[in-house]
């Protein structure tokens, strides 16, 4: 359903806020002023409500339609052939085109929408055979990070009764997938390889674990049909789960790799050269928002749940997203915890397209067979750089700071390399990972493909 957008009388009435006439006149009008963005229903496209509800695209000058999309394919889809703008995406997913693994087309990122926010969760079922290999805290809770050893013995019991384990994650080349594929190869656990040149793009090869994509507000239905016995999804489908009873979430991104980028702001690259000024604009609206969001220690969040649960967003009951939202996390039913970065929209310069997210998802498309070739480390270090647009985020940065929209400090310093993210926190099976040595990285793994390896 489209978000409705302002009447032409309406339009008329509003003019541009002083800040935003003084981006005019530095960067240019929008070449196009009427805009139509994609988004899928989840609490992380807030930033696009956030930036409506507020009026910040309408102080940049831009007439913006928000329009939810059925799947992350339908999404990409339409941003390739111009019926979007630009959409909400897969941090994996102008990679995924760019290098062609699904879809050929060469799509930029800007905008980093968030860190976090995502999480596993299992059936009741399941839970109940996890929860005696568990290490438990002193007042009987499960210790936390839950590891993948704990599903362990229950794939292998059920393997062993000539069952498949399936779960569900949301696209290919989706954060969800990657994150999902990380916990449980460190637990021991193969999640499975691709093989695109030999046309086989299930990701099963060899699995210990079959993982199938559902799109994401479909997740808690089809766990709760038994069709999968897990999944990883972003919010607010792991708290739809609890609310509804029908499954645990066993752990959340941010254990698997504190900070870890999730979202980003996507448009293809030949939008993006016909439309600069325009694109500058979208992206101050947008930083605006991820700021008004993140501001006073999360001030904003309570009315943020109230605007996504309308329908037109992402549609699900105010507590369900609230319990995310607002710095906790539910995982078995009444087990609410404080997890107060589960959602990061602005601080640790959430919004800074940084190479080293773009290179840490392209080693994994590596370890997974997506790429099916070894690639050299000067492949992954222009890869990055191609898709991951920071230096048109820096043109809108510093236009914010020179109206005195946002202060300097709100940024990194944008007259550095700024080549990786930091305040990051280790990765759930220790192993350190360094951007700039991808393939060191790559054939550190226990499991997975590494060196010359190919399926």
């Amino acid at each position: 359903m489209a978000i409705r957008t302002f009447t032409a009388a309406a339009t008329v009435a509003l003019s541009l806020t002083q800040g935003a006439a003084f981006a005019a006149d530095k960067i240019g009008p929008p070449e196009q002023s009427d805009l139509k963005l994609g988004f899928i229903k989840l609490t992380d496209m807030a930033p696009l409500a956030v930036a409506w509800e507020q009026g910040f695209f309408l102080d940049e000058g831009l007439f913006v339609e928000l329009e939810a999309q059925a799947n992350w394919k339908v999404l990409l889809d339409r941003v390739i052939t111009g019926e979007l703008d630009g959409a909400h995406m897969l941090a994996g997913q102008p990679l995924g085109a760019t290098i062609g693994y699904g879809t050929q087309a060469n799509i930029i990122t800007a905008f980093s929408m968030d860190l976090n926010g995502n999480g596993i969760t299992v059936s009741n079922d399941v839970w109940s055979q996890m929860v005696p290999h568990i290490p438990k805290n002193a007042d009987g809770k499960p210790r936390h990070p839950i590891s993948a050893e704990a599903l362990k013995p229950v794939v292998e019991a059920q393997r062993d009764a000539g069952q498949l384990f399936k779960m569900g994650m949301v696209f290919p080349v989706s954060t969800h997938n990657y994150e999902l594929r990380y916990w449980l190869a460190a637990g021991g656990l193969n999640p499975g390889y691709y093989a695109p040149h030999k046309g086989d793009s299930s990701g099963t090869l060899k699995a210990d674990v079959q993982l199938s994509v559902t799109p994401p507000p479909q997740m808690p239905s089809t766990l709760e049909a038994g069709t999968i016995q897990g999944y990883c999804v972003g919010e607010p489908w792991n708290q739809q789960a609890v609310f509804k009873g029908i499954g645990v979430p066993v752990i959340t991104d941010y254990e698997i790799w504190p900070n870890n980028p999730e979202k980003v702001f996507g448009v293809t690259e030949g939008w993006a050269e016909k439309n600069p000024n325009t694109h500058l604009h979208l992206l101050r609206a947008l930083i605006r928002a991820a700021a008004w969001l993140d501001e006073n220690d999360n001030a904003n969040r309570a009315a943020a749940v109230k605007m996504l649960s309308r329908p037109n967003y992402v549609g699900a009951d105010e507590d369900v997203i609230a319990n995310s939202m607002t710095g906790t996390f539910e995982y078995e039913k009444g087990d609410v915890r404080e997890v107060p970065d589960f959602n990061v929209f602005f601080r640790y310069f959430a919004t800074y397209p940084y190479p080293s997210d773009a290179i840490w998802y392209l080693s994994q498309m590596r370890r997974w067979g997506q790429i099916a070739e070894p690639k050299s480390d000067s492949w992954y270090m222009d890869t990055a750089k191609k898709v991951y647009r920071a230096d048109i985020y820096a043109q809108a940065a510093q236009s914010l700071i020179d109206d005195g929209t946002l202060p300097a400090d709100a940024f990194p310093d944008l007259g550095a390399e700024n080549f990786t993210r930091p305040h990051q926190g280790e990765l759930i099976d220790g192993i350190a990972f360094d951007p700039k040595a991808p393939n060191a990285y790559i054939d550190s793994f226990d499991i997975g493909l590494k060196g010359n390896e190919t399926l």
